[in-house]
């Protein structure tokens, strides 16, 4: 059993962790909230390639953005370099894990905690820098350029990215998104059964550009703007797992805590007896010899 003062101690230490993780989260919120106002969501942007595709004809389109064929598919799995995010990073790189299992291929990393699982579990990888907020647009660009470039040499084929979500401050969940093929990627809208699903270019549509001229841009539009939106999303959902960590933490430590009080108390009580007693007995043992 510890001694009186090591528990005494004890709580203190708790005390001053409990408001150290305390400010921790409140800074967490704050910087989730301020964030959240800054993100800029491109869906307009994703909308009007959707009616692109559905105005051309794709079905005779051998590219590899709308065809892997027999090119490898891709994983890519975004982790963040932060800490006290609880276990978010580890669910990430669990389903990845699994989904390279399952389906084969390649596996590219975002960040410094998604190489060393890869590395720890014998998983080859291709890894790049952790998001930070003033670099996230350019690394954006930086992986779709690299995208492009390993689809065009046909290194690549159908690719999937698993990242975390935010739903709210307190919530946040871990999913899967298709890239490629972009088909898959985007929601067409509904068409004519003149059309088809290859979709097709009526009298009134004119390309002056061949369709695989136009289905690569779309492809490269479509893939940095959507790793954009994900890589902010994605630190939003970092905050949110940070801030539900701390508050766990928070809970354990009041309660390991509240223990220990408890502890303290009845040592103290004991303490407190055992020298009642003595002091009794002493008198007693006093006046019997006298």
């Amino acid at each position: 059993m510890k001694l009186l003062s090591q528990v005494k101690n004890d709580i203190e230490f708790n005390r001053n962790l409990y408001n150290l993780v305390d400010a921790l989260g409140k800074i967490a919120v704050s910087q989730y909230y301020i964030l959240e106002k800054k993100v800029k969501l491109y869906e307009k942007i994703f909308t009007g390639i959707e009616e692109i595709l559905a105005a051309i004809d794709i079905t005779n389109s051998n590219l590899p953005f709308i065809d892997p064929r027999n090119c490898p598919p891709a994983v890519i799995a975004v982790t963040s370099d932060a800490g006290l995010l609880g276990g978010l990073n580890m669910q990430v790189m669990n389903l990845a894990a699994k989904e390279i299992s399952r389906a084969g291929g390649r596996l590219l990393t975002i960040g410094e905690k998604g190489r060393l699982y890869a590395a720890e579990n014998n998983i080859a990888a291709t890894s790049f820098k952790g998001i930070s907020d003033e670099e996230s647009f350019l690394q954006a660009q930086q992986l779709r350029d690299y995208i492009i470039a390993e689809v065009s040499f046909q290194r690549l084929g159908a690719l999937k990215i698993i990242c975390p979500h935010p739903i709210s401050v307190i919530s946040q969940r871990v999913q899967t998104i298709t890239l490629l093929p972009i088909t898959q990627a985007v929601s067409l809208p509904p068409q004519s059964p003149a059309v088809g699903r290859g979709g097709g270019n009526g009298p009134e549509v004119i390309l002056e550009s061949s369709t695989d001229n136009i289905l690569k841009y779309l492809a490269y539009i479509f893939l940095g703007n959507k790793l954009y939106d994900i890589f902010s999303l994605a630190r939003l959902a970092e905050l949110s797992a940070r801030f539900v960590h701390l508050e766990t933490s928070k809970s354990k430590i009041e309660q390991l805590n509240k223990e220990l009080r408890l502890q303290y108390f009845r040592q103290k009580h004991e303490l407190a007896d055992r020298n009642m007693r003595e002091l009794f007995a002493a008198r007693l043992a006093f006046q019997h010899g006298s």
